[in-house]
């Protein structure tokens, strides 16, 4: 399914595998899961993320995916039956939208792994300043990459960023914590 999803749409999925759970690890490590009420995933192709998420998440918690592939949103909405998950066929770009008509004011979190070297001219700018402003004050956008092209698109728009990496991935991976000034 995945590679399946990496064929058809190669410009907007950033790996022919899924991320490895040291990545997973590492990029989840920052989140406050007692604070999260709203985590975002861009991207979620076959659910390499969500069950680490759901396994994280509070009771009263949702995990909302945003992808613009059918295939995965309908994969996801077969194989996840937890109450708390809601996948949605859409653009990343209107995360605010999207947000808001799930019921919620701002993400806590927002998790991508979209390759934004790849994407079309302005779609990486357009995503991260959605993603800031649909953030909450003391949010932050988790972002893994096989380039760091992602990070000029977060400095206008995160005042603090934090940077990894994680070597055991195929490929190794850079990771990104941009986070959304307080005082927002």
């Amino acid at each position: 399914m995945f590679f399946r999803g990496f064929l058809e749409h190669p410009r907007m999925v950033g790996s022919i595998i899924p991320s490895s759970r040291f990545t997973i690890r590492k990029m989840l490590d920052p989140v406050d899961w007692n604070e999260c009420r709203l985590f975002v995933e861009y991207g979620p192709g076959v659910g390499t993320f969500c069950r680490p998420v759901l396994d994280r998440l509070r009771r009263d918690g949702t995990l909302l995916v945003i992808d613009t592939n059918p295939l995965y949103i309908d994969y996801l909405k077969r194989t996840i039956s937890d109450s708390r998950f809601i996948a949605v066929h859409g653009s990343a770009a209107d995360v605010e939208e999207i947000v808001q008509a799930a019921g919620h004011q701002k993400a806590d979190y927002v998790l991508s792994g979209l390759p934004f070297s790849t994407l079309p001219d302005n779609v990486g700018p357009a995503i991260a300043k959605a993603t800031h402003d649909a953030l909450r004050p003391g949010g932050a956008f988790l972002v893994y990459q096989f380039s760091a092209r992602v990070r000029d698109f977060m400095v206008p728009h995160f005042a603090r960023i934090e940077q990894g990496f994680e070597f055991w991935n195929v490929l190794p991976c850079r990771l990104f914590w941009g986070w959304k000034d307080e005082a927002a």
